[in-house]
C-alpha cells in the first residue's frame, strides 16, 4: 500500500489531507508521486494523520514502482517531468559548467586567458558586491525569509551569464557567486528545504575553494554543519566545522569567522553532551568583542556577539543546565523586547528554549506561555527556523500532553509548515 492508497482508506480526499496538515494539495500530490518527501515536522503530522508509525510512513513514502507510474498515467492524467528541470538545479549546473571553464582559465597566463573569453562584460565585480550586501540586509530584514527568493535567483541568473562573458581572472565574480548561492540556502534552509539548502551551500563551497577565498570558504561549511544539527548529525556536524575552523585559520584574521565557527561548534558540542568543549568554544565566541572591524562582513559574515547570550542559554538547555539556561534566556528576551527591529526567529527561538526548560521540569503554565507565543511568531514570520525549535519542544512534552492545553499546543506544532 502506498501514500495515496492509505489517504483512500481513511476516507481523505488529497485537499482534506492538505487541509488537515496546512499545506497545498499539490504538495500531497508530489509526495504520492515520489517527487519530494516531507520535511520533518510534516513528516510527524502525516505519521499521526494516517495513523502510522514512522517505519510504515518510511513504506507508503517509497517512490511508486515504474509500473505503477504508468497505471497512474494510464487512468489519470500525465505524470509530470522529472525534477531535473527545475530552475534552481539549472542554475547550479549552468554553474557547475562555467566552473569548470573558469577553473581552467585562472590555471592560463592571463592574455591567453582573456583570447579564450569572448563577449562584453554584464556586470562589474563591484556591482554584484554591492547588490549581494543590498539582499543580504534585505534578507535579514525580512518577516517571511522566502520572499527574498525571487530576486535572489534573478540575481544568480544574472551573475551567470556575465561570468559566462567575463575577461580575464573570474575570482572577484566567483567570490560573488559564492556569496549568493550561501545566501539562497540560507532561504531554503529556512524553508525546512535541506537537500535544496546544502546544494547550494555544497556548490558556494566549491566556488569559494575556486575562488581561493577561504573565510568564505568556512562561512559556507558552517552554514552547511547547520544542516547537519538540524537533522540531529552531530559527529558530521563537528567533522565539517573542524573543516572550517582549519580554513578560518588561514582566512583574515580581522575577521570574525573563526569565532562564528567556534560558537557553532558549541552547539555540535553541546549535541554531544560535551560541556567542557562547549564552553571553550564558546569562550573562543565571545574573543569577538575584542575585534577592531565589523562582524557583519557585507552580509556573508554576520557575527558580531549580539546573540552571544541566547546562543549560551539553547547550549546550556541542550545540555541540561537549567538553572543556567533559564537566567541567560530570560536576560536575552528582555534584551530582545528592548531592541528595535529584532527579529522574529531570534526571539522566537528564545521562547520555544524557555518553554522547552518549562517541560523539562513538568512546568505546564510555562510551557503553554511561551510555547504559544513562539507559535505565534512562526505564524507570522512562515519561519521553518523557529517551527524547527518548536518540534524539538514537541519531543520534550512526554507526560505532559495529557493535558489539554499542552495538547492543543503539539496539535499547533505537528500543524506548522513553511510554504
Amino acid at each position: 500500500m502506498g501514500l495515496a492508497e492509505r489517504r483512500r482508506s481513511l476516507g481523505y480526499s488529497q485537499e482534506k489531507l492538505a487541509e488537515l496538515l496546512g499545506v497545498d494539495r499539490t504538495t500531497v500530490g508530489r509526495w504520492e508521486s515520489g517527487k519530494v518527501t516531507p520535511q520533518p515536522l510534516q513528516r510527524r503530522a502525516l505519521a499521526t494523520v494516517l495513523e502510522a508509525g514512522f517505519q510504515e510512513l518510511d513504506v507508503l513514502l517509497a517512490p511508486p514502482s515504474r509500473a505503477t507510474v504508468e497505471e497512474t498515467a494510464g487512468r489519470s492524467h500525465s505524470i509530470a517531468p522529472p525534477s531535473a528541470g527545475d530552475p534552481d538545479e539549472m542554475i547550479r549546473r549552468e554553474f557547475l559548467r562555467i566552473l569548470t571553464v573558469s577553473g581552467a582559465l585562472t590555471a592560463l597566463p592571463a592574455l591567453e586567458a582573456e583570447a579564450l573569453t569572448e563577449g562584453v562584460l554584464r556586470g562589474a565585480p563591484a556591482d554584484f558586491a554591492r547588490m549581494n550586501s543590498h539582499l543580504w540586509q534585505v534578507y535579514r530584514l525580512a518577516r517571511s525569509k522566502g520572499s527574498v527568493y525571487p530576486v535572489i535567483r534573478d540575481q544568480l541568473t544574472t551573475l551567470n551569464e556575465a561570468l559566462a562573458n567575463h575577461r580575464g581572472s573570474p575570482q572577484p565574480l566567483l567570490h560573488a557567486a559564492s556569496e549568493l548561492f550561501q545566501l539562497a540556502g540560507e532561504v531554503a534552509f529556512d524553508g525546512n528545504r535541506y537537500s535544496d539548502a546544502v546544494g547550494s551551500y555544497s556548490l558556494a563551497a566549491s566556488i569559494s575553494r575556486d575562488a581561493g577565498a577561504y573565510d568564505l570558504w568556512a562561512c559556507a561549511l558552517v552554514r552547511h554543519a547547520y544542516v547537519d544539527m538540524a537533522e540531529q548529525r552531530f559527529h558530521q556536524a563537528a567533522q565539517m566545522l573542524a573543516a572550517a575552523e582549519r580554513l578560518a585559520g588561514r582566512g583574515d584574521s580581522a575577521l570574525a569567522t573563526r569565532h562564528w565557527v567556534a560558537s557553532v561548534q558549541a552547539e555540535a558540542y553541546a549535541g554531544l553532551g560535551d560541556l567542557m568543549a562547549c564552553e571553550r568554544a564558546m569562550d573562543l565566541a565571545e574573543d569577538v568583542r575584542d575585534l577592531d572591524v565589523p562582524g557583519d562582513h557585507g552580509g556573508w559574515l554576520r557575527f558580531d556577539g549580539a546573540r552571544l547570550a541566547e546562543e549560551r542559554g539553547s547550549r546550556y538547555v541542550r545540555l541540561g543546565r537549567l538553572d543556567l539556561a533559564e537566567h541567560v534566556l530570560r536576560d536575552a528576551l528582555e534584551q530582545s523586547a528592548l531592541a528595535s527591529g529584532q527579529s522574529y526567529r531570534r526571539r522566537g527561538a528564545v521562547l520555544a528554549d524557555l518553554a522547552a526548560i518549562g517541560a523539562k521540569r513538568r512546568d505546564v503554565e510555562q510551557v503553554v506561555a511561551y510555547g504559544g507565543e513562539a507559535i505565534s511568531l512562526a505564524r507570522a514570520s512562515a519561519s521553518g527556523y523557529v517551527a524547527r525549535r518548536l518540534r524539538a519542544l514537541y519531543d520534550e512534552f512526554g507526560p505532559l500532553s495529557r493535558d489539554p492545553r499542552v495538547a492543543e499546543l503539539g496539535a499547533e506544532i505537528a500543524a506548522l509548515s513553511t510554504p
